[in-house]
């Protein structure tokens, strides 16, 4: 059997709904659950918009009643236990998520526990016994108003016990019924977001088509995924349109369907501990990371694992960007890495001294984060190697 055709295997993914206009069919998706409609957004940002207004005359039409709980910040298991607990004594026929990945994360959790009503500890990786998630989850609708997780896609919902862990509470029940991908809630998300956002999904991308449970359908939606953030990211940082956004929320959602079949890699393995022990948002620990860990993984893998087969396919992906089918495998990576590296300057994204980690961090850092993700990651890096990718991304003297 060929390579390119080895055994895979896709796990179950949420019916998808995208486009501009796509959250106005949400009123009538949740409708047929029921009339009880638990709501999780962020604080402030949807519900002060036009969207949320319309939403909510929608839900007023058809009868729905709504109870909404704002999430501030990362969710914690307390908080999802907390909300769980205080739930309980009301029938929800489904839970909505609208909001950023943290939104859609504390929504997930809360969505597959209100019916089971046990501690969201009993099922962390790492954390506490790690017992079998039994359901039954309540159904769970993901809209994403930004273009970062694909959280709307994926069946983990990450929580963060600051200054402790940042682990996954995971099980394929736990994925959405339905994501319903608008484009248009795009349109108020600042510069800053969008690029931490936008280089979350590009890293979650290029990381999902060189891990080493890729396979020829993740490649395929990671190739598109890679290409739209190519042509959009910048663009959508510099001004919004509409055509940025889709492709942005395109490359968003294709993240999400491909992390959740084939893992990740360093970027996300350094990601966990630098995101429990610091208050450092996530897609900045992406932005900031992203080119020196891929420039680490391609020394590593051509002077350790010549053949290994994620090195053609940094060079495709450098091709691509420069536009050079005839470009040398060598020169393309290097051209990816120059790449990467202009998209960290004109990004501006920050480095990680911005957020209090200094050189005495780094071993910790290090030691913590041997997790989920780095075991896809295409070589195994020395602590060494992964030390020296974080000190790239100190503050320079």
């Amino acid at each position: 059997m060929s390579d390119a055709f080895a055994p895979f295997s896709i796990s179950r993914l949420p019916r998808i709904e995208f486009g501009s206009g796509a959250v106005d069919r949400l009123p009538a998706i949740a409708a047929s659950y029921g009339s009880r409609v638990l709501l999780v957004t962020g604080e402030r940002s949807f519900v002060e918009s036009a969207a949320a207004g319309r939403l909510f005359a929608q839900f007023q039409q058809l009868g729905l009643g709504w109870q909404r709980l704002p999430v501030s910040g990362e969710p914690s298991p307390e908080f999802v236990d907390d909300s769980v607990a205080a739930l309980r004594g009301t029938t929800w026929d489904c839970v909505v998520g609208i909001g950023g990945g943290s939104a859609l994360d504390a929504a997930k959790a809360v969505a597959g526990l209100l019916r089971p009503g046990n501690s969201v500890l009993d099922h962390l990786e790492g954390v506490g016994p790690e017992l079998p998630y039994r359901g039954p989850a309540t159904p769970f609708i993901a809209v994403p108003t930004t273009a970062g997780t694909g959280s709307e896609a994926t069946r983990n919902a990450v929580l963060t016990a600051p200054g402790g862990f940042k682990k996954s509470f995971r099980d394929e029940r736990l994925v959405a019924e339905w994501a319903i991908v608008d484009p248009d809630l795009l349109a108020t998300c600042p510069p800053a977001l969008i690029a931490a956002d936008g280089l979350d999904a590009f890293t979650q991308l290029l990381e999902a088509f060189v891990a080493t449970r890729a396979n020829p359908l993740t490649d395929a939606l990671a190739r598109s995924g890679i290409m739209a953030a190519r042509d959009s990211l910048l663009a959508l940082h510099r001004e919004q349109s509409a055509t940025a956004r889709a492709q942005m929320a395109h490359a968003s959602l294709c993240s999400g369907i491909c992390l959740a079949q084939t893992g990740l890699g360093a970027v996300h393995g350094l990601a966990s501990p630098l995101g429990a022990f610091f208050p450092i948002p996530h897609g900045v620990v992406c932005g900031t990371l992203v080119a020196s860990a891929t420039a680490c993984n391609i020394a590593a893998l051509e002077a350790r694992e010549p053949d290994n087969p994620a090195l053609p396919k940094y060079a495709e992906i450098g091709r691509r960007f420069a536009m050079q089918k005839g470009l040398n495998g060598r020169d393309a990576r290097r051209f990816l890495i120059d790449t990467l590296r202009r998209w960290e300057s004109e990004l501006e994204l920050p480095r990680l001294s911005a957020y209090g980690i200094g050189e005495d961090d780094l071993p910790r850092i290090v030691a913590a984060s041997r997790g989920g993700s780095m075991k896809s990651n295409p070589i195994v890096l020395s602590d060494d190697e992964l030390r020296q990718i974080l000190v790239s991304r100190l503050q320079q003297r």
